[in-house]
């Protein structure tokens, strides 16, 4: 088989195929910007399903950081997050393991003949130290993911990946074999707009907070058999996934 004949899975990173931990935005932010990190405060409702800059901004203003200070500071935001990310690959590893069940269903998808990558909004310096550490790159193909380093909107991330994917091999991503893996309403918002179909797993969102938002499924862990069935029943019904 093809590489990619199956169909493409895009999966998230924090919260999905590992937990999610504001450590080291806080350490990155607090170095960025000089402030402590106990002073660091996150906005209530604009953290989770974001990308790393657009948090840091909104977090460094919402810290007493002047606005145009905290938009001039992100230069420096991508080092220390790049530094702070290296320095901690010890404490990330006791920290954040995989969920229980990510790594075989990676293989298990590779096997069956799909092209994996990701989507997220993490820098891509940042997402690929915690995908080796909790050894989940394995067969993940890096060269056409999507990252908060390479639009500040995510709703733009999946397009970045449509572009890498034909550059790399050759042929258009077929939307209707294409599936995004999440966890929160804003990766079924994403997958929506970029007419994408979208499987979400209640890792950290109930089943029913999921389910106002119509992913076209839920599951309730990364368990391999789950999750074929669920992706491989969506990209062989024939139907083309709805644009928002």
């Amino acid at each position: 088989m093809v590489a990619g004949d199956a169909g493409l899975v895009i999966w998230d990173v924090d919260g999905t195929l590992i937990p999610a931990d504001l450590r080291w935005l806080r350490r990155a932010i607090s170095r960025a910007f000089g402030i402590t990190e106990s002073a660091v405060v996150f906005p209530d409702k604009k953290v989770h399903g974001y990308t790393d800059e657009s948090i840091a901004i909104d977090t460094a203003t919402a810290s007493g950081v002047d606005p145009s200070r905290a938009e001039s500071g992100i230069p420096v935001f991508r080092e220390a997050l790049a530094a702070v990310m290296e320095q901690g690959r010890q404490e990330l590893a006791e920290v954040q393991p995989p969920y229980p069940g990510a790594a075989a269903s990676i293989a298990a998808l590779h096997h069956q003949g799909f092209v994996q990558t990701v989507l997220t909004g993490n820098l891509r310096s940042a997402a690929e130290v915690k995908l080796q550490v909790a050894g989940l790159d394995k067969y993940l193909d890096l060269r056409v993911g999507g990252f908060g380093s390479d639009e500040r909107d995510r709703f733009e991330l999946p397009a970045v990946v449509a572009r890498r994917y034909a550059e790399v091999y050759g042929r258009p991503v077929n939307r209707g074999r294409t599936v995004i893996v999440g966890d929160a309403p804003n990766d079924i918002a994403c997958a929506r707009h970029a007419g994408f179909h979208v499987v979400v797993v209640a890792h950290r969102a109930g089943t029913e907070e999921l389910a106002v938002h119509r992913p076209d499924a839920i599951l309730n862990s990364l368990d391999a058999g789950g999750v074929i069935e669920a992706i491989k029943s969506l990209v062989s019904s024939g139907t083309r996934p709805a644009a928002s």
